[in-house]
């Protein structure tokens, strides 16, 4: 065999190997497809029995009640989420609010500023790294610490929430913004500092644009994932239910994970169906953010 044969099938067998697409059928390697397969399999079909157990749970309570009414422990039969449904809207904004301008900027100066041979910026990185798998309540701890330290000292507020929400997605956004970052050519940099742009004029004028849908798409993923998590906001002293609306930073809410939460804990079967109806209710908002983010970045997504 010539070495130039040899040479292209090692070549053609990296390839194969690089983009999962070997012929390989031993015995071995057909289990471990197998394996895989069934895996996902079995993923996805626990995922759909629990999403539609749950639907047939709270079909009845499919209504407008659901939405417009307050908690109600007189009748369970109508009793509502609004204010727990409004105060997830305020919590998603003002974490918003508070994550997203912090998570950005951290994310440029630590991919377009910072000297990786010093220190600090070493133990930043692996805090960063770190801080991703800190458990959800930890934050809630975090949050209550940051207001005594303050000066408040009310609970379950709109401020409480909203800071333990941050901290939780911070570490996600500034992740996935030097992600976005990362994906934007190095040549378009290059050609902004050859005429003359200083590196902050390059990174505010080329490559933040560049990274937008990233960005966007990062930052909404986080969001959907705080939208969800009760764990922070039960350390931070949020209300199981609450029969009004909140009107500020320093209102008290309640959000519909606590709502969800305190109601499967009811023995009558009336409470237990109201929760399973908010269970969807909170999944659709999940999926439409990740809707959103997957709309934006197909929309917006270049190819370099």
């Amino acid at each position: 065999m010539s070495i130039a044969t040899t040479t292209a099938r090692r070549t053609v067998e990296r390839t194969e190997v690089a983009t999962g697409k070997s012929k390989e059928r031993s015995p071995g390697s057909i289990a471990f497809l197998v394996a895989l397969w069934f895996s996902l399999f079995f993923g996805v079909m626990v995922l759909i029995v629990l999403i539609v157990d749950t639907a047939i749970n709270g079909a009845p309570r499919f209504d407008t009640e659901l939405i417009t009414n307050y908690a109600s422990r007189v009748s369970p039969e109508t009793t509502g989420f609004r204010a727990g449904i409004l105060g997830t809207i305020f919590l998603m904004g003002f974490t918003a609010l508070f994550a997203v301008p912090l998570g950005i900027a951290a994310a440029v100066y630590l991919e377009e500023f910072a000297d990786n041979e010093k220190w600090y910026n070493r133990v930043i990185e692996v805090n960063l790294q770190n801080l991703a798998a800190v458990p959800a309540i930890v934050y809630g701890l975090l949050a209550v610490a940051t207001m005594a330290l303050m000066g408040f000292s009310e609970t379950g507020t709109v401020l409480g929430g909203s800071l333990a929400l941050a901290l939780l997605i911070l570490p996600v956004v500034i992740i996935t913004t030097r992600e976005a970052l990362r994906s934007v050519p190095r040549e378009i940099r290059d050609g902004s500092l050859a005429l003359g742009a200083t590196t902050w004029q390059t990174t505010w004028r080329n490559t933040l644009p560049a990274a937008i849908p990233g960005i966007a798409t990062g930052t909404i993923l986080g969001l959907s994932r705080a939208i969800g998590e009760a764990a922070p906001l039960v350390v931070v002293g949020l209300a199981g239910s609450l029969r009004f609306d909140p009107e500020g930073l320093m209102s008290q809410i309640t959000a519909l994970p606590m709502q969800i939460y305190s109601l499967t804990s009811q023995s009558q079967e009336d409470f237990r169906v109201a929760a399973s109806a908010a269970i969807i209710v909170l999944l659709v908002l999940v999926l439409g953010l990740n809707a959103l983010a997957i709309i934006i970045r197909n929309k917006f997504q270049r190819s370099w």
